[in-house]
């Protein structure tokens, strides 16, 4: 394993996600800095996949500093609408006046009525993490965690589509749990280990 450093760049402009990897990072002695506190352009992300998404973001954010940087993608995949939205989650969200997740949440439960399959309509939500380096080496961390998609909307917690999304081996929503409980749990948790291990071994 490559060493990442003490200094880590996240490729996100997103605040919340850069606080909840600040956090997870912590106690391995590593600092994080932002996309936007670095000045950096979000990249036009041209993938038709998690893991082409993430690294367009990972791999730019790295060229552009120097530092070993890390992105993620993730969205929700829905078995009955044969894996949509998917990587376009947040395309389905977008509006002349930015994005509405409940339009989106909305657009989806039309779109499995329309389908005519019955439910439970089973769903994953998947996080892709690459950590690249300014040279052009990457690793991937892939992350999911299953559950089905219910209706109508619960919970007000969260963000996205977590008021839609129950995680398998629960009776609540994502957007009916503590921010803290989901956190544990997440795709983006699972994927989240899987780079701390390789990464400090634990």
């Amino acid at each position: 394993m490559r060493d990442i450093g003490d200094r880590l760049l996240i490729a996100t402009h997103n605040a919340g996600k850069l606080a909840e990897m600040a956090h997870l990072l912590a106690p391995h002695g590593v600092t994080v800095v932002g996309a936007a506190a670095m000045g950096l352009p979000e990249p036009a992300e041209t993938g038709t996949t998690f893991v082409e998404n993430a690294r367009i973001k990972a791999h730019a954010a790295a060229q552009a500093t120097g530092l070993p940087a890390l992105s993620d993608d993730s969205g929700i995949a829905i078995d009955a609408l044969d894996g949509a939205p998917g990587v376009y989650t947040a395309d389905w969200a977008e509006t002349p006046s930015g994005r509405d997740f409940t339009l989106a949440m909305t657009r989806a439960h039309d779109a499995l009525l329309a389908s005519g399959l019955p439910q439970p309509w089973t769903a994953q939500f998947c996080c892709t993490l690459v950590l690249a380096w300014p040279d052009g080496n990457d690793m991937v961390f892939p992350g999911v965690m299953h559950g089905r998609f219910v209706w109508p909307m619960r919970g007000t917690q969260g963000h996205g589509y977590d008021p839609v999304f129950q995680p398998d081996g629960h009776d609540i929503t994502f957007a009916e749990m503590d921010r803290w409980q989901k956190n544990l749990i997440s795709h983006r948790a699972d994927a989240f280990r899987k780079f701390v291990q390789a990464c400090f071994g634990g």
